[in-house]
C-alpha cells in the first residue's frame, strides 16, 4: 500500500465524497471480522485500497446483491514447494480458492540449494495474484542425523530480512539446539528479533515446562498440535495455535474442542503441506473454513481465523478485512456457511469470475522461471536446482542383513505425521530381511541425492498395503534425499533408476514397468510444467497407486515423504539409517537381545 501525500489525499478524497470511487461494491453482506457482525453496506475501493464502507458511488459499480463479502484469506504456514509447483502456478491455484496471501517456508528447496533456493522463491514470486510473504528456514540442515545438501547460518539468512516479503525465521524445529542454547540456533533467533522479525514454532511432542523454553525465546506460534491439550497448553502461554489440515497432517477436528469465543482470536489456519490434487480438489484454508464450520464452529469465527487473525498474528496490517484502510483483497460468496466462491478480488480487481481464473498479465518473473535456473543465476548451488545426483545403487546395496527375525518397524499413522515404533516378526531368507504383503511389513530405502556420497538407509515399514511394486520420491523432508518403499528389492531399484534418469520426481513401478511418473526438475521438487499438467500427472500416479494395492485413507506418497523426517516422532528413516525419536539416535533394525518385541 501508498502512503504518499497523493496516495493519501485520494483516499481521503474518495471517503469524504468529493470524488467517485474507482469502484464500489454494492448490495452485499459485510462480514465484519472485529465485530463479527453482517453489515449491508458499499464498499468504495480507490488505487486498490478500501477507502470507505458505508453509501458510495464509483466509476464502476458492481452489484453483490444476495452475496457475502469476506476478507482475502490468508494460509498462516505453507510449504509452497508440497505442491510440487513454481509460486507462479501456485498462486494460480489458490487464489481460484479465495486465499490471496500466505505465509510461506521455502525450508524444502533452501535444504537443498541454500541461499539459492531461498532467491529463486523470492524471484519467482515477484507480482503474483497472491501475495508470498517468506519466512527464512531455521534449521538448515534440520538435524545432524541426516545428509542434506546446504547449511544455512545465521549470516547467510541476514541479507534476506531487508526484502519487504520477509517477515522473519521460520519453525525453530531442533528444539534440542534450542533447549540446549546452541550458540547456531540463538543466533538465529536473536538476529530476527533483533530486526523486529517473527519466529515461527514447531513444538512436536513438546509438553509442559518444555514448551517455557519456547516461549522464553520470542517464539509465539506453534503448528504441530494434533489434539486439543495440545494447542490448550500453548493457548495459555499466550503462543498462537496454527490448526493445521493438509494432506498428511489431519489435525483440525481434534483441536477445534479446544477453541472458545475467549481463545479462537489467537487461532488460525494453516495448509503446511498439501498436494496439487487436493488442493484442487478440496481447496487451501477455504476447506479448513468449511471442515470447522461443519463441525459446529461459528462461520464468522472461522472465518476471522483464516483473515485477521492470521494478519494481526504476522504483523500484516494492511489486511484481513473489509474496512477503510486495508488492500481490497476480496471475496464475494454465494453461500457464507459452504463458502462458495462467486468472485475473487485482488488490490480490487476481479481474479477470479465464476470459479475460473481470469486472464492476468504475467509477470517479467512468471514468462521464464526455467530460463533462470539453466542460465546460472543462481551461483555455486545452481546445479542443485536441475540434478538429481546419486552414486550407483544396486541389487546388492539394497539387501537387508539380518541375524534374527524381531526388528524395529516405522508404522505408519494414517494422516498424520507422527508414526508408532512398533517391534514385529519378519520375513528372512538366506539371512536376510524379506518384505511380506501378507504381514503388510515392506522395505524402506532413503539414497543421499546430493553429493554422490553412497549412503543408503534401510528399514522396514508397515501400512502402506502394497500388494505389488514401488513407489520413489525425491520429496523426502527434510534434506530431500531419495526415498523408496515397495514389495522387492528388484522393484525398488527399478523405481530409484527412473527417478534418478528424470532428475528427480515421483513414480510408481510394478515388475519390470514404470506405470506413472511425474519428472521435479527444480532441485527434485517443483515441477516447471503448468498446474493443470501436474495435475493430470498426479491422477495418474493415483490409479497406479490403486493398481498396485497402495492404501487410499491417506496419501501414500505425502507420508512417504515425511518417514525420513527426524525431527518428528516416532521412529523414522535417513540416509544414515534408522532413527529414534525418543532417545535422539540411530537404533539397529534388529530388535536388541535384551528387548522383548512389543507386537509379534
Amino acid at each position: 500500500m501508498k502512503w504518499t501525500a497523493e496516495a493519501l489525499k485520494r483516499r481521503i478524497d474518495v471517503a469524504s465524497h468529493r470524488v467517485p470511487a474507482d469502484t464500489v461494491i454494492q448490495g452485499g453482506q459485510v462480514v465484519n471480522v472485529f465485530t463479527g457482525e453482517l453489515m449491508q453496506q458499499d464498499i468504495a475501493i480507490v488505487d486498490g485500497v478500501i477507502a470507505g464502507i458505508g453509501s458510495y458511488q464509483g466509476r464502476e459499480t458492481i452489484n453483490a446483491a444476495g452475496k457475502w463479502i469476506i476478507p482475502g484469506l490468508i494460509d498462516g504456514h505453507v510449504h509452497i514447494e508440497s505442491s510440487m509447483l513454481s509460486p507462479q502456478e501456485f498462486a494460480k491455484v489458490v487464489i481460484q480458492h479465495g486465499v490471496t496471501s500466505v505465509i510461506t517456508d521455502p525450508h524444502e528447496i533452501g535444504s537443498v540449494a541454500g541461499v539459492d533456493g531461498i532467491r529463486y522463491m523470492l524471484e519467482q514470486s515477484e507480482n503474483l495474484p497472491v501475495d508470498q510473504f517468506i519466512m527464512l528456514p531455521s534449521c538448515v540442515p534440520a538435524t545432524s542425523f541426516e545428509s542434506s545438501a546446504a547449511c544455512l547460518e545465521a549470516e547467510d539468512l541476514e541479507p534476506f530480512y531487508d526484502h519487504p516479503r520477509v517477515l522473519g525465521l521460520a519453525e525453530v524445529m531442533d528444539f534440542g539446539a534450542l533447549s540446549s542454547a546452541a550458540p547456531g540456533m540463538l543466533g538465529k533467533i536473536a538476529s530476527a528479533h533483533t530486526r523486529n522479525k517473527y519466529v515461527d514454532g514447531h513444538a512436536a511432542g513438546i509438553a509442559g515446562e518444555q514448551l517455557s523454553i519456547y516461549a522464553t525465546a520470542g517464539i509465539r506460534t506453534d503448528h504441530e498440535c494434533i489434539h486439543a491439550e495440545e494447542a490448550r497448553q500453548r493457548l495459555e502461554l499466550g503462543m498462537y495455535v496454527l490448526i493445521r489440515e493438509g494432506t498428511a497432517a489431519k489435525d483440525l477436528e481434534a483441536i477445534l474442542p479446544v477453541i472458545t469465543p475467549y481463545n479462537s482470536r489467537r487461532c488460525l489456519f494453516v495448509t503446511d503441506d498439501k498436494l496439487i490434487d487436493d488442493l484442487l480438489d478440496e481447496g487451501s484454508v477455504d476447506h479448513n473454513i468449511r471442515l470447522a464450520i461443519r463441525h459446529g464452529l461459528p462461520a464468522v469465527t472461522a472465518i476471522q481465523m483464516a483473515t485477521l487473525n492470521t494478519a494481526e498474528c504476522f504483523g500484516l496490517r494492511d489486511r484481513g478485512a473489509v474496512a477503510p484502510c486495508y488492500i481490497a483483497d476480496l471475496v464475494i460468496l454465494d453461500d457464507l456457511e459452504q463458502l462458495t466462491i462467486h468472485e475473487v478480488y485482488k488490490n480490487g480487481k476481479c481474479v477470479v469470475q465464476g470459479g475460473r481464473l481470469l486472464e492476468q498479465e504475467q509477470s517479467s518473473a512468471t514468462k521464464n522461471n526455467v530460463h533462470s535456473i539453466q542460465t546460472g543465476s543462481f551461483g555455486s548451488s545452481g546445479a542443485a536446482l536441475s540434478r538429481c545426483q546419486t552414486a550407483s545403487v544396486t541389487l546388492d546395496h539394497l539387501a537387508l542383513p539380518l541375524t534374527h527375525d524381531h526388528c524395529n518397524v516405522i508404522e505408519i499413522i494414517p494422516n498424520s505425521l507422527v508414526t508408532t515404533h512398533a517391534q514385529y516378526k519378519v520375513d528372512r531368507k538366506d539371512g536376510y530381511f524379506t518384505p511380506s504383503t501378507d504381514q503388510d511389513l515392506l522395505k524402506l530405502a532413503v539414497v543421499e541425492r546430493h553429493q554422490a556420497t553412497g549412503n543408503i538407509g534401510l528399514g522396514i515399514v508397515k501400512g502402506f498395503h502394497l500388494q505389488k511394486g514401488a513407489i520413489v520420491s525425491t520429496v523426502a523432508h527434510d534434506s530431500h534425499n531419495l526415498i523408496a518403499a515397495g514389495t522387492s528389492d528388484e522393484e525398488i531399484l527399478l523405481a530409484i533408476e527412473h527417478i534418478v534418469s528424470v532428475n528427480g520426481g515421483l513414480a510408481v513401478v510394478s515388475g519390470s514397468e514404470v506405470l506413472a511418473s511425474l519428472p521435479l526438475s527444480i532441485a527434485g521438487l517443483l515441477s516447471e510444467l503448468p498446474y493443470e499438467e501436474v495435475y493430470r500427472q498426479m491422477k495418474k500416479l493415483n490409479q497406479a497407486l490403486l493398481h498396485i494395492g497402495a492404501a487410499q485413507h491417506f496419501n501414500p506418497f505425502l507420508m512417504l515423504s515425511f518417514l525420513a523426517l527426524p525431527v518428528i516422532p516416532t521412529l523414522k528413516l535417513t540416509d544414515l539409517g534408522l532413527f529414534d525419536f525418543a532417545s535422539n539416535s540411530h537404533i539397529p533394525v534388529e530388535v536388541q537381545p535384551q528387548m522383548k518385541p512389543a507386537s509379534l
